[in-house]
């Protein structure tokens, strides 16, 4: 069954973002900073637009926190958007200039982007910001605020998470699944969050080019996740299977295209030899020389590293426009083009941490119950106790 539940409200260009995460347990330690400083790595990257020199994402608590600790009660987080100033005569829920919000009416759908099919699909296309305001990645600031508290859960019991940014546009940084020793070279304050900054000068080169031609530029992001136990997920039924779940979560991220685990793209070529991980006799339980399965099995973790990647698709806001129709008028025409990013994908590994963080600390508190902290670290020792003879949280790899 279940544990957490994340619901997310509002718009881009409204007030605030709200996240609310039900199910944590109670007496979790949290550190204010710590989620600001999260929220700061998804503003961050070479590429960015105008958006990005306006906010200065800060968590505020509105409930579910006392005294640094959850209280068992939902928690509710909010991120104040500062750009809401500029469109308060636009946005606003009950007073609309209605001259400001004609001008600001958008009736040209962007290829690639919701605002077609949303507004289609909820017959909004007489003004399609209805639409888009909800569909923007912004939306992913009150995400990633709920993901840092979960990853806090996580580290608890030493499960941690890195990653970084394998490729940009046609550029390659790394090629094929990332492991934990490459990811540990990732600075999170280089341009372009690679695992060779060094290196990253030709991939910001190739930001500039892009920006110069109007283009914009996606990539690929890869995650890994130590310390995860086995026995995470089910193998029963469908919807219960870890692999499932977290390929849902990563790909409703904005803009991501294929979600890949482990090697899953390499092996569909190999034959069966190639393709799984031998199971061998180690020091402490058992090992697997190769990780090729990505830390899943079955739906269900194996006690290996945990290995994701994330396909993002180019930002479909472009300086120079795609060809679309104006649905007020049905005449055909060029997309318009208000601020937005060259790129965004130095910010979306926090996005995918965010996610997998999620998804991880539901399925742990899955198997180890409780609605206060002190029973979950109790049942966290008696299933490390249990997984002993085959498994060790010594070995992560």
């Amino acid at each position: 069954m279940r544990r957490l539940r994340l619901l997310t409200g509002g718009e881009s260009h409204g007030p605030a973002l709200t996240a609310i995460l039900e199910g944590l347990p109670a007496g979790l330690e949290l550190d204010r900073e710590a989620i600001d400083a999260w929220l700061a790595r998804r503003q961050h990257g070479f590429g960015r637009g105008g958006r990005q020199r306006i906010e200065r994402d800060t968590v505020e608590v509105l409930g579910g926190l006392r005294d640094g600790r959850t209280l068992g009660s939902p928690l509710v987080l909010r991120v104040v958007n500062r750009d809401w100033e500029n469109w308060r005569e636009v946005m606003d829920p009950w007073r609309v200039d209605p001259g400001a919000a004609a001008a600001r009416r958008v009736t040209r759908p962007r290829p690639g982007h919701a605002d077609l099919s949303g507004g289609l699909g909820t017959a909004q296309t007489e003004d399609l910001r209805n639409v888009l305001e909800r569909a923007s990645a912004r939306e992913t600031a009150a995400r990633v605020a709920a993901g840092s508290v979960c990853a806090r859960f996580l580290g608890r019991y030493g499960i941690a998470i890195r990653s970084g940014v394998l490729q940009v546009g046609p550029h390659v940084v790394h090629r094929g699944a990332p492991d934990w020793d490459l990811l540990g070279g990732v600075d999170p304050g280089s341009p372009l969050v690679t695992p060779d900054p060094p290196g990253e000068e030709r991939l910001v080169e190739a930001v500039r080019e892009a920006r110069e031609r109007g283009e914009t530029l996606g990539g690929v992001v890869g995650a890994v996740v130590r310390g995860l136990p086995p026995g995470l997920g089910s193998h029963v039924h469908w919807d219960r299977k870890l692999d499932g779940r977290l390929a849902r979560a990563v790909m409703s991220i904005p803009s991501v295209k294929a979600v890949v685990l482990g090697e899953g793209l390499e092996v569909a070529s190999r034959v069966g030899s190639e393709a799984h991980d031998a199971i061998v006799p180690g020091e402490r339980g058992l090992t697997r020389p190769t990780n090729r399965a990505g830390g899943l099995e079955g739906g269900v973790t194996n006690g290996a590293d945990l290995v994701v990647r994330a396909f993002f698709k180019p930002i479909s806001t472009l300086r120079r426009g795609l060809p679309s129709v104006d649905l007020a008028t049905g005449e055909p025409g060029a997309t318009a083009w208000e601020r937005s990013d060259v790129t965004a994908i130095a910010s979306a590994p926090v996005i995918v941490e965010a996610m997998l963080a999620l998804v991880l600390a539901d399925a742990l508190l899955e198997v180890l119950g409780g609605n206060a902290m002190a029973d979950v670290d109790a049942a966290w020792e008696a299933r490390t106790a249990r997984l002993a003879p085959w498994w060790s949280p010594a070995d992560r790899g």
